[in-house]
């Protein structure tokens, strides 16, 4: 769907009606130049979230939880968490190259994974709210990609999946962000 910063809009489900392709594409199209975010002002992130809300409305998928097109690989392509995109740190400390989150939503598992430098990650136990919502438990986190670390009882949060279709996937968490990933690998699992 991406390739080095460009999106293949006409890879994207021709099955969907056009009013969701129009939104993907449009919500898409916003995304460039934003770093996943990171370069994203006030005025950026509520282009986005306008965009989102409305493709939201559009939800094919009634029960995310249940639907296997939850399950895979996703790649991050936006977020508003300061945390993820490495806010905090000085810019060449942030990640670089694609950030990942696995589901397995068989499993009620989830992994996070940071690219250069660091290639932190955590491991996550998922525990069902609704058919939309689950309380994110982080159980594991992962330094350098081999360290591990257990995480602390506190390390929770709520993920609601507002939009899910074969290639796209629209989250909101626990203290307002927003998630928007792309989906890299359906197959993945975590074993």
């Amino acid at each position: 769907m991406a390739t080095r910063g460009v999106v293949h809009v006409h890879a994207m489900g021709a099955k969907a009606p056009s009013r969701r392709l129009e939104l993907k594409a449009k919500l898409l199209g916003t995304l460039e130049g934003l770093e996943r975010g990171a370069k994203a002002d006030e005025s950026a992130q509520k282009r986005v979230d306008d965009v989102a809300k409305e493709l939201e409305r559009l939800n094919p998928t009634e029960k995310p939880l249940q639907s296997p097109l939850l399950s895979g690989k996703w790649r991050l392509v936006y977020t508003t968490s300061k945390g993820i995109l490495g806010a905090s740190r000085p810019e060449p400390l942030r990640p670089r190259g694609p950030i990942y989150q696995t589901i397995d939503a068989e499993a009620l598992r989830a992994r996070n994974q940071e690219p250069f430098p660091f290639y932190n990650g955590v491991d996550a136990e998922l525990v069902p709210m609704s058919d939309s919502q689950v309380r994110v438990n982080f159980k594991t986190f992962k330094l350098g990609g081999f360290v591990p670390v257990p995480a602390p009882e506190t390390a929770t949060g709520t993920l609601d999946t507002t939009y899910l279709d074969e290639e796209m996937r629209v989250s909101r968490g626990n203290r307002g962000n927003l998630f928007v990933l792309l989906m890299e690998d359906p197959d993945e699992r975590l074993g």
